[in-house]
């Protein structure tokens, strides 16, 4: 696991938070915010998964020379 996927993951959650307590109290501003930060920190952890999905396949061709 890299610090992409750590810092999505995070982010993703404290996105989906802010998104839920604005929709419970009535704040559009608020839980658009939360919606932006939840689909960033999911960016961020695909982009993760990615690097380090490279990053086993480098190993691996690695390991078959």
């Amino acid at each position: 696991m890299n610090k992409n996927q750590v810092s999505g993951r995070v982010e993703q959650a404290k996105g989906a938070v802010k998104e839920v307590a604005g929709k419970a109290v009535g704040n559009a501003s608020l839980q658009a915010e939360g919606n932006v930060q939840k689909n960033m920190g999911k960016a961020e952890k695909n982009f993760g998964d990615a690097r380090e999905h490279a990053k086993d396949k480098a190993k691996d061709a690695v390991d078959k020379l």
